[in-house]
């Protein structure tokens, strides 16, 4: 009945005083109504981008309070463009974010809610081909905070047990594991060539350290060979270093440690014609080699085989994502390191179909795991 009370003493009013004056008011209500909706809508958005066509359109996104101006920041931050920043409202609002900046700050709350818009994404598309063009922009999205993730504080990092890492020798590099560590000594497993031969690094060589951590950040120690030790697991080289711990280059894309049978050809280029008509095209070779891909992401991969492979080669890799599916990925081998157990082919993707790009983040994110 209220509204019936507001009418009347508007109509008393208009009786009484002059229409001019009338309208005036009714336009600076109008007004301030316009302005209540449009708060409103920056507070909540005004669409969900990638809610779907199929089916499932219909399925409303839950609207939850939270401020644009903290949206806009964090787009800001991360140089995220209009449409990346619309992706990442309705990651927010599909799954009721409320603190986007405490989100942003806490890698496992933001990889779950990006799951959950992952899920939603494959339920609501309307055809394959559209939702794997959703999932390329939300990976895209995914890989982009990951890469402006600062690095984790240097003091909390700490070289463990049974860390791989990569032991660094003038132009040459060795897979080796740590075996103990303990103030500035470092005990490593004895590097061996492809022979199984353990190198021999004379006692006071200057020599690097390196390692991942959990998180994809890098970090290394530089020091000096103190010579060979004998350990409960074998002999082992010990290295006495400063205890300053130096960050590497945040790699681009987040990686994931795997065990993965793969096949791969060697790809040629073959070039035909002369001057402008010269063309070339890639040529794969018939002979299969066997491999396992140890870590991926969707820049590359770790490949380790017994196949004789040289940097610098490019190979077609078919890596068994699951019994459905195969992924085809086209690679370079930018370096290898030998060891008893075979050869670690660091290898870079030069070419990676949208769907392949879409199988391996889900991987890498862990978006398909129960």
């Amino acid at each position: 009945m209220a509204h019936l009370n507001y009418l009347f003493l508007l109509q008393t009013y208009f009786k009484r005083d002059n229409p001019e004056e009338a309208r005036t008011l009714v336009i600076a209500i109008c007004a301030v109504v316009a302005v209540a909706v449009l708060s409103y809508f920056i507070r909540h958005g005004f669409s969900n981008p990638l809610a779907g066509t199929g089916k499932n359109k219909s399925a409303a996104v839950v609207p939850r309070k939270f401020n644009a101006f903290t949206l806009h920041k964090i787009a800001s931050n991360y140089g995220l463009n209009r449409e990346q920043k619309k992706l990442l409202e309705f990651v927010f609002r599909n799954d009721g974010v409320t603190d986007p900046e405490r989100v942003m700050k806490t890698p496992a709350l933001l990889n779950r809610h990006f799951k959950r818009a992952f899920k939603t994404i494959e339920r609501n598309s309307g055809t394959d081909e559209e939702s794997q063009e959703r999932l390329v922009k939300l990976f895209t999205l995914r890989n982009l905070i990951e890469s402006s993730s600062g690095t984790s504080d240097n003091s909390s990092v700490r070289l463990t047990d049974n860390t791989p890492a990569i032991l660094g020798c003038g132009k040459d590099s060795y897979p080796v594991k740590v075996l103990s560590t303990k103030a500035q000594n470092v005990v490593v497993e004895y590097p061996r060539n492809a022979l199984g031969t353990p190198i021999r690094i004379t006692k006071g060589t200057k020599v690097s350290l390196s390692f991942f951590t959990k998180s994809s950040n890098g970090f290394a120690y530089d020091g000096v060979i103190g010579g060979a030790v004998n350990t409960d697991r074998g002999q082992g080289l010990q290295i006495s270093h400063s205890g300053r711990m130096k960050p590497l280059v945040k790699r681009r894309f987040l990686r994931r440690s795997t065990d993965i049978h793969c096949d791969f050809y060697f790809v040629t280029i073959e070039e035909t014609g002369t001057g402008r008509k010269k063309t070339s095209r890639l040529v794969v070779n018939n002979k299969k080699f066997t491999g396992m891909i140890k870590d991926i992401s969707v820049g590359g991969c770790a490949l380790k085989s017994s196949a004789p492979i040289q940097a610098g080669s490019r190979l077609k890799i078919n890596i068994d994502y699951d019994d459905n599916y195969v992924i085809n990925v086209l690679g370079q081998v930018i370096r290898t390191n030998r060891s008893s157990a075979g050869t670690i082919l660091h290898t870079k993707f030069i070419k990676v179909p949208r769907r392949a790009f879409n199988s391996i983040s889900t991987l890498v994110f862990g978006y398909n795991d129960d």
